[in-house]
């Protein structure tokens, strides 16, 4: 009897332990997850949705049939100035005697301007009239400012945390700049100007420029600091059309400044002044990126006792030391005979 048994409950325990065999097995060989129970249904796929069959290609003839829409149609400026990089850097009375790109490539992109670039400006066309645009703009000023407005604007806008700021570095009054001012004007009455580098040793210069292109009026100025005033009837809707320049273009090649022989010298009489310069104390010590409104007034008063004048520019760059130089030539008037080691040498020239 407990044969039997025995032999029941081994039966038992062999079909237990198969079928737990098969059930693994199955377990292994499936793809699908393990699903215990109580667990939430997961959400019922979306069914994809059919793509959509691509157009056919047209062929060549075709294409060639239909009318381009997408050349761009060159920009229209009325305005009766040549379009320059730098308004207040360049002088146009001189020539450059060469080009480091080519004429046919425009700043202002390939067909985007009716203008030619001629290497350092776009001309205006003969036609503008200069006068016309003098009117609109005394127009757009409209009567002066009293003195009260005038406090009020420029209490708004002179201080450093106004919003309303333009930089004015070492390229001076660009073209570029010009539609900064308009979109400044947008939504203010005035844009704050602050100059700094080569440019601010000559501000009427600046002043010029800024009121001669933009069309607005200076009613404040104190040292490098402007506040530029759009007018009373300024309407943004019909600001002037300012092509943008989408790159700078390379400087030309212009005439060497400074002369192996100085003009009515020798050319031991040039070394012995240029040995002279290099030893005598520095006049002003120069710094980059700095306010230089009172240099050409230094310079002058001390050609009063001197004939060599130096300046100290170092740290200051030997590209903004050439400018610093070809400015003080034509403001002091003066002849530079030496630029060495970031040091300017300046002759007052022969006196009658």
């Amino acid at each position: 009897m407990l044969s039997i048994r025995r032999s029941l409950t081994l039966a038992k325990e062999a079909k237990d332990s198969f079928l737990f065999l098969c059930n693994l097995r199955a377990r292994l060989l499936s793809t699908d997850y393990d699903d215990p129970p109580f667990s939430p249904l997961s959400k019922p796929t979306k069914p994809l949705r059919e793509k959509k069959t691509k157009q056919k290609k047209k062929t060549k003839q075709d294409q060639s049939s239909e009318p381009v829409t997408n050349r761009t149609v060159p920009v229209t400026s009325d305005l009766p100035f040549d379009f320059r990089y730098s308004y207040s850097e360049t002088n146009p009375a001189i020539e450059p005697i060469g080009f480091r790109e080519p004429k046919r490539f425009s700043p202002f992109g390939p067909g985007r301007l009716d203008r030619n670039w001629t290497g350092t400006s776009a001309p205006a066309s003969p036609e503008s009239d200069q006068s016309q645009w003098a009117e609109e703009r005394e127009k757009i000023l409209g009567e002066p400012l009293t003195e009260e407005e005038v406090t009020e604007l420029v209490e708004r806008y002179r201080h450093s945390d106004c919003p309303r700021q333009i930089n004015l570095g070492k390229g001076g009054v660009t073209h570029n700049m010009i539609d900064d001012i308009h979109n400044h004007w947008k939504k203010a009455e005035a844009v704050r100007i602050k100059c700094l580098g080569v440019p601010t040793l000559d501000m009427d210069n600046i002043c010029f420029h800024l009121e001669e292109k933009s069309g607005g009026k200076i009613v404040y100025r104190n040292i490098n600091i402007l506040v530029l005033y759009r007018g009373r009837y300024y309407d943004p809707k019909n600001r002037p059309i300012i092509p943008l320049m989408l790159w700078k273009p390379y400087p030309p090649i212009y005439p060497r400044l400074v002369k192996n022989v100085a003009d009515g010298l020798t050319f031991e009489e040039t070394k012995e002044m240029r040995n002279r310069g290099l030893l005598s104390p520095a006049l002003m010590k120069l710094t980059r990126n700095g306010v230089y409104v009172n240099v050409v007034g230094r310079v002058r008063e001390e050609f009063d006792t001197e004939e060599i004048v130096r300046l100290d520019c170092t740290h200051v760059g030997m590209s903004d030391c050439k400018r610093i130089g070809v400015k003080l030539k034509d403001l002091v008037p003066c002849v530079p005979i030496l630029f060495k080691d970031e040091q300017i040498i300046l002759w007052r020239g022969k006196r009658n």
